[in-house]
């Protein structure tokens, strides 16, 4: 069983420099982030092996969330070999997020 990457200041720049990376800024308090919680955990199963499904806590990880300039949550952003392609804020249905990774790989 595969899970989400719990990205870090120490694993960040590795983990999104290869492949395509969905990347989910995210906080505990946060109600639509928990409300996409369980499609975040679904999609790092179905795309085990072919996408890197990250979750950021931005309350652990304000550097992070800083640097990007995050200024609402979720905010979610895709990269592919370690660019930044595309972002999403507020909640998303499972489809737009798998819409977005298909069109990535």
């Amino acid at each position: 069983m595969a899970g989400y990457i719990e990205l870090t200041e120490e694993n960040f720049e590795e983990t999104i420099k290869d492949g395509v990376v969905m990347v989910d800024f995210w906080a505990p308090w946060c109600g639509p982030c928990r409300m996409i919680a369980p499609v975040i955990d679904k999609l790092a199963e179905q795309y085990a092996g072919k996408a890197k499904i990250c979750k950021l806590n931005t309350d652990e990880q304000q550097n992070l969330a800083t640097k990007f300039g995050i200024r609402s949550i979720p905010t979610i952003y895709f990269y592919k070999n370690g660019e930044k392609v595309d972002e999403m804020v507020g909640a998303s249905s499972e489809q737009a997020f798998k819409d977005k990774i298909d069109a990535l790989l």
